[in-house]
C-alpha cells in the first residue's frame, strides 16, 4: 500500500486527518484563557485582605470619635419636626427669637413679644421654651422669664395658655403658640387666671388693673404685695 505525503499548502483528503488535528489543535486554549483560569498566588489575596480590615477598622474609630466628641447627633423626630415649624414660622412683628445657646441647638430658645398695643404697649416680656423630644406629641414647656403682672401668668412665669394643656394636639405647632402668648397681651382674660388678685381686679377694676400694669412695667415698685424690677421696651433693645 502506498504511503500518503501530506506536503505543505496541501489539503488533506482524508476527512479523519482533518478530524484530528482539529481536535489537537483545540485543546490549546488562547493566551488570555489561560490568564483567566489562574487564581492570584495566595501572599496577594492575603495583602488585600489586611488591607480591607484595616480600612475598616480606620472608618469605625474615626466614627466612634466623632460620636465620643458630639460630632455626630442623630436628630429625633421632635428635632426634624422642630426644624420645619422654625423655617415656617410666620408671627407677628412685636414678636421675636432668639437662640441662647446657639443655633446649634434648637430645642431651647426664647420669644420676647413687645406689644405695640393693650394694657402692656412699650413693655417687652421673654418666654422660654423647651421642647420636648417627642414634640409634637407633646407640647412645648413654655415659662415667662420676666416678671409680669398679669391674670394669666403668675409670679413664677407659668403661663396659663390652653394650647400648652389640655387642648394641645400634634397637628399644633410652635408659631400656633406663638400666637396664643400673643393673644394673652392683647385680650387678657380674668376667666382663667392664674394671678386671682390681677384677675379679679381686672374684672372689677379695669382701670385700676391698668395703673398696676403701668407700674410693673416702669419697675422698682411694689404690686399687690410682689416687687417688679421692670420691663420697659428700651430694656431689650
Amino acid at each position: 500500500m502506498r504511503d500518503r505525503v501530506l506536503t505543505i499548502g496541501q489539503p488533506a483528503e482524508d476527512d479523519n486527518l482533518r478530524r484530528g488535528n482539529a481536535a489537537q489543535l483545540s485543546v490549546i486554549p488562547p493566551p488570555e484563557v489561560v490568564l483567566e483560569r489562574h487564581s492570584p498566588p495566595p501572599q496577594v489575596v492575603l495583602k488585600t485582605m489586611i488591607r480591607l480590615f484595616k480600612v475598616k477598622e480606620k472608618q469605625k474609630e474615626t466614627a466612634e470619635n466623632a460620636k465620643e466628641n458630639g460630632l455626630v447627633k442623630k436628630q429625633s423626630a421632635g428635632e426634624l419636626r422642630l426644624h420645619r415649624d422654625i423655617s415656617e414660622l410666620n408671627m407677628p412683628e412685636e414678636c421675636k427669637i432668639s437662640f441662647p445657646n446657639g443655633k446649634d441647638d434648637l430645642m431651647d430658645f426664647e420669644i420676647t413679644i413687645t406689644p405695640y398695643r393693650g394694657y402692656y404697649m412699650g413693655s417687652g416680656f421673654v418666654f422660654t421654651f423647651k421642647v420636648p423630644a417627642v414634640y409634637h406629641h407633646d407640647p412645648p414647656k413654655v415659662k415667662c422669664k420676666t416678671k409680669i403682672y398679669h391674670p394669666n401668668i403668675d409670679l413664677e412665669g407659668n403661663t396659663c395658655l390652653n394650647i400648652l394643656r389640655e387642648d394641645w394636639k400634634p397637628v399644633l405647632n410652635i408659631n400656633t403658640v406663638i400666637y396664643g402668648l400673643y393673644h394673652l397681651f392683647t385680650e387678657p382674660n380674668h376667666e382663667d387666671p392664674l394671678n386671682q388678685e390681677a384677675a379679679d381686679l381686672l374684672r372689677d377694676n379695669p382701670k385700676l388693673f391698668g395703673l398696676n400694669v403701668r407700674k410693673s412695667i416702669e419697675g422698682n415698685i411694689w404690686v399687690g404685695g410682689a416687687h417688679f424690677p421692670g420691663c420697659k421696651t428700651g430694656d431689650f433693645y
